[in-house]
């Protein structure tokens, strides 16, 4: 059966012999809806709407799915964004109560503009009862008073709470710290620098879900402007010098007002008592209330009695959550419970997801189907009240739903079945991470004609942007393929982001990435694996760790297990890893010593990436000992090597290969004091650095033009490379950006 969907409703209807008043009386939706659909008079319904009409009309699987597919169909379509910042989230728009609440808080905020002496306010109470929703009420009411920011964090207190140092990192970003910036400093100093700059600014944060007082001490700043609000099941007694606002059940008149306002006065009005009763069953927690609110206005046809007699039924409503709060379970319960068989086991299924977020990708990734038929469920789920979206088109389930929905599929499901669904998760989640992380590896590129995936990876943006996004989660799957002794896929990813590591260099975690694969190299006792990413990992330590002298102890390891093998690659490697880690710690000699014997490895063994790095390292070591002239030989033989019209090399590693040579070039020249050609270079290494799309690159190449402009007496144009610098913000270095800044300061 075909057609708009009122037709294909009226064809089921006749097919079954009901009529209009029956089908309302079985469904619970009403005549007049029902009449309005079938003319064509009314909007396509909720998912939940046409859910219940299958149920009524009492379809076998085929016919129902007929008429779920004719309402989507008549539903338009929308684009998925997947990408996007942090936003806080809009507070909720029939927010009820809580008045003499939002007057404490309003005059916290004001308390903290005019004394300069901070607040931290702890919104507490137990689960359901509305904490987050007016800590958001107050922060979008309050929100002009902050001029530098409104700034949510989930801290996932109720289950894998997150550490303080991820939270601190996670809002030193959304404040504008650079990554850069933050490799600079340890855990400690990052929790320090988030205090002053929280001291310094005039912020609102809402630390949301926190579980203990150790877990938010660290965040909270000790004077200044900001206003700090924690929203916890706890009352986080342990913690000093802050306010407290305990939080319980709305009483009786704010939660009949809260389902009023749900309901519509009308039909709140027709069944005063009813609406009263259901208010009582719900226990005045506002979650409980607007699941059922939200119940109700679905079921337009029935009346809310119906409602208050499944309420009633205490084997269903009284199950208690982990945190003994039954009464939240049972409003999920009865949402639940409404849904559609496939969006209850998609509910069941989503659980299983580790991180903050997700797309609609993970769901067809949990089911084995297509990101579209996800989307569709997905989407059920969130008008249902059980999954929530963002802004960016991103889906978050609140982490007592993710209890709940894990104790559902525990009951429901076999054990068989969820690992299934948890290797599928897994697998598609490294197998993307894979994908894209060769997007920067050399010999690979875009994906083979034969992958099939469930997102786009269509070019080297959509791949960085992914591996960016879903970290948190292909992160969480290495460490569990990890833990299952999976040696070979752990090796496999880790190596798909030797090259992508060097893009992304300040994430945080290329340590604990390289440590799990030189681990999972050494139970597979291969020695050239074992070569390979204890390599990886000494790079780790020294990059991102600066712990210089851990690294080099790796690297002797390294070598002995490239040599055992005879890889004279691995070999160049580990020696050009070595002469890294020699000139960061500023024995500059040794680093020349050790890269010229790269260089010379490298070259035996025509390993064309490894060359260019060695060469690079030598060059810089040799400009360090004042030997000018012999850098510029070395750092023009890599320039002529990528601008040969046979090299070897392209993609990225070329990109950033050119930038890197022609800025080196640059310095050399200026070390010599040759001005003029010192800016030719960097005018070049500018221009390669834009085609790399590497903010780090273009913002030392611009500042190295600035400098040498300045020597030149060019110094308008000097002075908008400088402020071309500041402008670039956090994507330039530190260093870049000070002296951008100080040069600026003197011009003036």
């Amino acid at each position: 059966m075909e057609g708009p969907f009122g037709s294909v409703l009226r064809g089921l209807r006749h097919g079954a012999g009901l009529t209009m008043e029956e089908l309302a009386e079985s469904s619970g939706v009403s005549v007049r809806a029902i009449s309005d659909m079938e003319r064509g008079r009314s909007r396509v319904p909720q998912r939940r709407t046409v859910a219940a009409l299958a149920q009524g009309l009492g379809l076998a699987e085929a016919d129902r799915q007929t008429l779920l597919s004719a309402a989507r169909l008549a539903r338009p379509t929308r684009a998925e964004a997947v990408t996007g910042s942090a936003v806080p989230p809009r507070s909720v728009r029939d927010f009820t109560g809580r008045a003499t609440e939002l007057e404490r808080l309003r005059q916290a905020a004001e308390t903290a503009d005019t004394t300069g002496d901070g607040s931290v306010w702890v919104l507490w109470g137990p689960p359901g009862c509305g904490k987050t929703t007016l800590a958001l009420k107050a922060a979008a009411e309050l929100t002009e008073r902050f001029p530098d920011g409104c700034f949510v964090v989930d801290l996932h207190g109720v289950e894998g709470p997150v550490a303080p140092t991820e939270s601190a990192l996670r809002l030193l970003k959304a404040l504008g710290v650079s990554d850069r910036r933050l490799a600079e400093e340890d855990a400690q100093g990052h929790t320090g620098l988030l205090r002053a700059l929280l001291a310094e600014r005039q912020c609102l944060v809402v630390l949301d879900n926190a579980r203990d007082e150790g877990q938010v001490r660290p965040l909270l700043p000790a004077t200044g402007r900001s206003l700090v609000l924690v929203t916890s099941r706890w009352s986080l007694s342990g913690l000093e010098a802050v306010d407290r606002l305990a939080l319980t059940e709305m009483t009786q008149t704010e939660a009949v007002q809260l389902l009023r306002r749900i309901l519509g006065e009308e039909r709140a009005d027709a069944e005063v008592e009813a609406v009263a009763r259901v208010a009582a069953l719900c226990g005045g927690l506002p979650l409980a209330l607007r699941v059922a609110g939200n119940w109700l206005t679905v079921r337009s046809g029935w009346r809310v009695t119906h409602l208050v007699r499944r309420l009633a039924d205490e084997e269903h409503r009284l199950r208690a959550l982990a945190a003994g709060d039954v009464r939240v379970e049972a409003a999920f319960m009865l949402s639940y419970r409404q849904l559609t068989r496939q969006a209850a086991r998609m509910l069941r299924l989503l659980g299983l997801v580790t991180g903050p977020d997700m797309t609609a990708a993970y769901g067809a990734a949990l089911t084995g189907t297509t990101v579209f038929e996800a989307a569709e469920v997905m989407d059920e789920l969130v008008e249902a009240g059980l999954l929530q979206t963002s802004f960016t088109g991103r889906y978050q389930l609140h982490d007592l739903l993710r209890l709940f929905a894990r104790a559902r599929l525990t009951e429901e499901d076999e054990p068989a079945d969820r690992r299934t669904a948890e290797d599928r998760l897994r697998t598609w989640l490294l197998d993307t991470a894979v994908i894209a992380g060769r997007w920067f590896e050399p010999g690979y590129g875009a994906p083979p004609p034969s992958w099939q995936g469930l997102v786009p990876l269509d070019n080297a943006e959509q791949a960085r942007a992914w591996l960016q996004n879903e970290a948190a989660a292909w992160l969480a799957a290495l460490r569990t393929t990890a833990a299952r002794d999976e040696h070979t896929r752990v090796v496999e990813t880790a190596e798909a982001m030797h090259w992508f590591s060097d893009l992304w260099v300040y994430w945080g975690h290329w340590p604990e990435v390289f440590h799990l694969s030189s681990q999972a190299a050494a139970a597979l006792d291969d020695p050239r694996l074992r070569a390979t990413h204890l390599n990886y990992h000494a790079w780790a330590l020294g990059t991102c760790q600066h712990n210089h002298r851990r690294a080099l102890e790796q690297l002797e390891q390294a070598l002995k297990y490239a040599r055992r093998t005879g890889d004279t690659a691995q070999q160049a490697w580990t020696v050009a890893y070595t002469a890294g880690a020699h000139k960061r710690l500023g024995e500059v000699q040794q680093a020349a010593d050790k890269s010229l014997a790269a260089v010379a490895l490298f070259e035996a063994a025509g390993d064309h990436e490894g060359w260019l790095q060695a060469t690079g390292i030598h060059g810089d070591c040799l400009r360090l000992l004042g030997r000018g002239e012999e850098a510029l030989v070395q750092h023009g033989r890599i320039a002529a090597f990528l601008d040969a019209p046979d090299c070897p090399i392209d993609g990225y590693v070329a990109r950033s290969n050119r930038a890197h040579a022609a800025s080196a070039l640059g310095s050399d020249y200026a070390a010599l004091g040759r001005w003029r050609e010192a800016a030719e270079h960097h005018r070049a290494a500018l221009v390669h650095a834009q085609h790399a799309s590497s903010g780090f690159a273009e913002g030392f190449a611009l500042t190295r033009l600035g400098e040498a402009l300045l020597e030149l007496g060019e110094t308008e144009e000097a002075r908008s490379c400088l402020s071309q610098v500041v402008a670039l913000g956090n994507a330039a270095h530190t260093k870049d950006l000070a002296t951008a800044r100080t040069l600026l300061d003197s011009l003036r």
